[in-house]
């Protein structure tokens, strides 16, 4: 097998979680809606807040690795929600399924053959293709670890 297709199939693993952290698809069966937005012991965020970031963050990085034309959201203002809760059971999973249908997309980008790992991002100067996937991976396991972190707080997530 090629090795730069079997990076690609790594590198797409990665992004769905399992390997070094838990699936998000795993953790979201752990909280229900009630919870989304309480900030136990004092932490800063709540369940839904720190989603939400995931969600947003993932997505710029897609959007950046896709448009020549991609402009900054302002950071840290539109990185975080207004509200530590969904307004909505309907606006929560419709968050979840946009997360998901994002990250599809990154597995198609990663997996296509006109993807070169190494190549650079059509707006990013020097920035590569793999260097902005492995921020996703990164970046997503960080915060898995806080939303475990949080669960473990409400009471809804042992070990």
């Amino acid at each position: 097998m090629d090795s730069e297709v079997n990076m690609k199939k790594i590198l797409r693993k990665h992004l769905r979680g399992g390997e070094a952290f838990m699936p998000l698809e795993e953790i979201f069966k752990k909280i229900p809606f009630s919870e989304l937005g309480k900030r136990p012991a004092g932490l800063p965020y709540s369940f839904y807040e720190i989603f939400y970031h995931i969600k947003f963050t993932q997505n710029d990085i897609l959007e950046y690795c896709r448009r020549e034309n991609y402009k900054s959201p302002d950071w840290p203002l539109d990185y975080w929600p207004d509200h530590p809760q969904p307004e909505s059971e309907s606006s929560w999973d419709q968050l979840k399924s946009e997360y998901l249908k994002d990250r599809e997309e990154l597995e198609a980008l990663v997996l296509s053959k006109e993807t070169d790992l190494l190549g650079t991002v059509p707006s990013g100067g020097d920035h590569t293709f793999i260097r902005e996937i492995l921020l996703v991976i990164e970046h997503t396991a960080y915060h898995s670890g806080q939303l475990l972190i949080l669960l473990r707080h409400l009471g809804l997530h042992s070990s």
